[in-house]
């Protein structure tokens, strides 16, 4: 009709000025990155370029005492650490483009879903294992050991992802005049537990991965009892859960990937270190085939959904991170802030999709998941490159 095609190009414009502003913001930052890995580049009157010389003379030192000793050692020495610093930074730059490769995937999933509605829902998982696989080698046992050690900040998480967030999304639906069906659907995303995609934005935050791993298992296996009871408890309306599933998944999809990976860490440390700038891009890529995959599915209905769901779903997602962060800033050192603020913004919209799907009569309800996709994927790497370009000091 005409008003879904009216809703159909607003949402299309929308997103494509949307892609246009990461491009820029994303350019910035990963020009910031280059920059702030070259001195030399930041201007004649950087302070730095005055102990260039020393600098290059030391080196120069070293070259020829190295030559005399190894006349080959001049051509190879160079090579290796060079060609390492070269992949480091373009994993760099690729993970601050983050927002823009989730942008781009969710505009061709949306207008193009045929290219990648050929994923099978069975490979989801494979993709999932191999995100956390990527985040396990970049952990040890006695990260998840200080992580036990705070029991509140687990507390703190597991209140803003069951409490707060269902709330909000409850509140905004109320505040933007959604549709009953509309509501019921923006409420169940409030209240799933957190995305899995979450851990990966946090590493790129340079924020406390043993945390968001250990956070979206506890809200994940929380997800058996709490999402019941809060559709019960603000809709109404009981949702059933299968347990025994959700526990399965929990399993497969965090639990075995990031212990293989701590013990690959853990016992071939050195070939670890060589390959931990993989990681990133390996996380991007499944994240942006998960999106990617999950638009394509249901393309028409997020289209059609119209600018208020958007803003609603949106908002929700930014007000959510935005809310956690400032909201502990005088609590907790700034790893934690940052990583609570992606854990709080991100949800498992997946999840919530398959929920509506199966336990809603109605179709409505199952579109405001599927616009969550989108809009929580975007929301959670823009937050996670801004985070990436402040300062980050060491929690003691």
């Amino acid at each position: 009709s005409r008003q879904a095609s009216a809703c159909t190009r607003a949402t299309a414009a929308m997103l494509a000025r949307l892609v246009v502003l990461l491009l820029s913001l994303a350019g910035v930052s990963a020009l910031h990155a280059h920059v702030a890995m070259r001195p030399s580049l930041r201007g004649a009157a950087s302070p730095s370029l005055p102990l260039a010389a020393p600098q290059l003379r030391r080196v120069a030192a070293a070259l020829m005492t190295a030559e005399a000793i190894d006349p080959t050692a001049q051509s190879e020495a160079p090579i290796e650490p060079a060609a390492r610093s070269a992949f480091q930074t373009f994993s760099d730059s690729f993970s601050n483009l983050f927002p823009l490769w989730t942008a781009l995937v969710a505009l061709l999933g949306l207008f193009r879903p045929a290219t990648l509605s050929g994923i099978p829902t069975s490979a989801f998982t494979g993709l999932l294992g191999m995100l956390m696989l990527s985040m396990g080698i970049t952990l040890t046992i006695d990260d998840f050991k200080r992580v036990l050690t705070r029991p509140g900040v687990m507390l703190t998480g597991f209140a803003g992802c069951y409490g707060f967030m269902p709330l909000l999304a409850l509140g905004l639906s109320k505040a933007f005049g959604l549709t009953p069906a509309l509501t019921a659907g923006m409420v169940l995303v409030g209240s799933i537990n957190g995305g899995q995609a979450s851990n990966l934005c946090t590493y790129i935050a340079k924020g406390d991965v043993a945390l968001s791993v250990m956070m979206t298992t506890v809200t994940t296996l929380g997800a058996i009892f709490m999402t019941p009871l809060l559709c019960k408890l603000l809709l109404g309306t009981l949702v059933p859960v299968d347990a025994t599933g959700v526990a399965v998944s929990t399993i497969q999809v965090v639990l075995l990937p990031i212990v293989l990976g701590m013990s690959l860490n853990a016992k071939f440390p050195k070939a670890v270190k060589k390959v931990e700038p993989f990681s990133p891009i390996v996380g991007v890529l499944s994240t942006i085939l998960l999106v990617g995959s999950a638009v394509a599915q249901c393309s028409a209905p997020i289209l059609a959904a119209g600018l208020k769901l958007q803003a609603t779903a949106f908002l929700l997602h930014v007000v959510g991170g935005a809310v956690s962060y400032f909201g502990l800033k005088k609590f907790y050192p700034e790893t934690t802030c940052r990583t609570v603020a992606i854990e709080t913004s991100m949800k498992s919209s997946a999840f919530g999709f398959l929920l509506a799907k199966l336990h809603f009569g109605e179709f409505l309800v199952r579109v405001p998941s599927a616009v969550s996709v989108v809009w929580m994927a975007i929301v959670g790497s823009s937050l996670a490159v801004v985070f990436r370009a402040l300062p980050a000091p060491k929690e003691e």
